[in-house]
């Protein structure tokens, strides 16, 4: 089975627009997943705490021709908590954010979360990633793409499979907005490619 991960997306239709199509001609038939922050919430963390909304137009961006798009499942990141934190409202589309999960098996082989959720630092900038759980792991939040194998940072190309079975695994998927990237995980060969949208 084959699935299309994509994630931080952060409301860009545009780049969604052309990642969806990219994945249509690369990967015909793969399973869609999100790893999060779909929206972009337009209150910053600093004001969040302080602050209610009763309509969701005035804390994200997102217009029907996205909502359209998203047609898959995926994860909660942490623009979709703090709009879920900030609004009360009974719209359709809050209760579909409020409703996301943190995290998503992909068969018995591998999760999905968004990666908000651990300890960031460093430089090059990268979580503290968890001991225990699942071998293979697909993340996003920091907009890098990105392939930890066993503590290892690996050297990321894009159009390369790379073996994901060899040892706990750790995969950015990096970020629709801006970049344009996602990732194809083949569960029967055991692998995962990186890919760009290329103009």
């Amino acid at each position: 089975m084959r699935y299309a991960l994509l994630g931080d997306i952060h409301s860009s239709v545009e780049d969604l627009k052309d990642v969806l199509n990219d994945i249509q001609k690369q990967a015909p038939g793969a399973e869609l997943i999100g790893t999060g922050d779909l929206f972009e919430c337009i209150i910053s963390k600093k004001r969040a705490p302080f602050e209610r909304f009763n309509r969701l137009k005035d804390v994200m961006l997102f217009s029907d021709e996205l909502i359209d798009m998203l047609t898959f499942p995926s994860v909660r990141g942490n623009q979709e908590e703090r709009i879920a934190q900030i609004t009360e409202s009974d719209e359709p589309l809050l209760l579909r954010i409020r409703t996301m999960e943190e995290r998503i098996g992909i068969e018995r082989t591998a999760d999905v979360i968004h990666g908000h959720q651990w300890e960031w630092g460093g430089e090059p900038w990268m979580p503290v990633f968890p001991e225990t759980g699942r071998n293979l792991i697909f993340y996003g939040h920091s907009h890098e793409s990105g392939l930890t194998i066993d503590s290892q940072v690996e050297e990321v190309g894009f159009g390369v499979p790379y073996d994901v079975t060899k040892g706990r695994t750790f995969v950015n998927v990096g970020a629709v907005v801006g970049d344009r990237n996602w990732v194809l995980y083949d569960t029967d060969a055991g692998t995962v490619v990186f890919m760009k949208v290329m103009d």
